[in-house]
């Protein structure tokens, strides 16, 4: 029985996360609609799919394949093999981005404040995404992964890092778009907005649903 009702919180646990990634693509597809610039983790995949015959959601497998590759070499036989999950986790999350890019394609917003509300509402879903990605509980995406392995093998604080890596991904957008395309792609006003507002945005979403996702996953009886 106990086994049983394991199994059921695991199965809950990994629909949970599927449907937190599909919320974080929606997000990311929102914030390129907008063309204010995407959240910094998003700025590479989509820099690439700028010149290459890549999507940004298979840009962004390839990517995470990359931040699976690091932590490996970072921690090399502290490396926990069970962090592979990692890695269909970011397929389902690469072809959920495509699928949201798609969904999304009909907004098209005119004026600036249109493109705010649209980038606003990005910010706010990836914030949500992320809030039910660490709910689940089950395994983080690639890049926060990349942050916790530098953590665990450097004296560093993870808030300190997230923001090195942060910056990292949106100046090698920048380089990479200026020496392929001549410009600057996917890095904007949005960019330093998503930077600010989107682990807010995920810390007020932890609060409020906190006490609806700790019901959801634990396998509690009705009253």
């Amino acid at each position: 029985m106990r086994t049983k009702k394991s199994a059921a919180e695991l199965l809950r646990r990994w629909l949970f996360l599927v449907v937190s990634l599909f919320v974080m693509a929606l997000g990311v597809a929102c914030s390129i609609q907008a063309n204010l610039g995407t959240s910094p983790i998003s700025s590479v995949p989509y820099a690439v799919s700028r010149f290459t015959p890549l999507t940004v959601g298979t840009a962004t497998i390839a990517m995470h394949c990359v931040f699976i590759l690091i932590q490996i070499l970072i921690l090399r036989r502290r490396y926990d093999p069970v962090q592979l999950l990692q890695l269909p986790v970011a397929i389902v999350f690469g072809y959920l981005t495509d699928l949201a890019v798609w969904a999304v394609g009909f907004l098209q917003p005119a004026a600036y404040w249109q493109q705010w509300l649209l980038c606003l509402a990005g910010i706010a879903l990836v914030g949500v995404g992320v809030s039910g990605e660490v709910t689940a509980g089950v395994v983080t995406l690639a890049g926060e992964g990349v942050v916790l392995a530098v953590c665990q093998a450097a004296p560093v604080k993870f808030g300190t890092m997230k923001v090195i890596f942060d910056v990292t991904l949106v100046l090698t957008a920048c380089v990479l778009s200026l020496l392929f395309l001549g410009h600057i792609a996917g890095v904007r006003e949005g960019t330093v907005a998503a930077a600010l507002l989107v682990g807010q945005a995920a810390r007020r979403m932890n609060r409020v649903l906190e006490p609806v996702n700790r019901r959801l996953l634990s396998g509690l009886r009705d009253r």
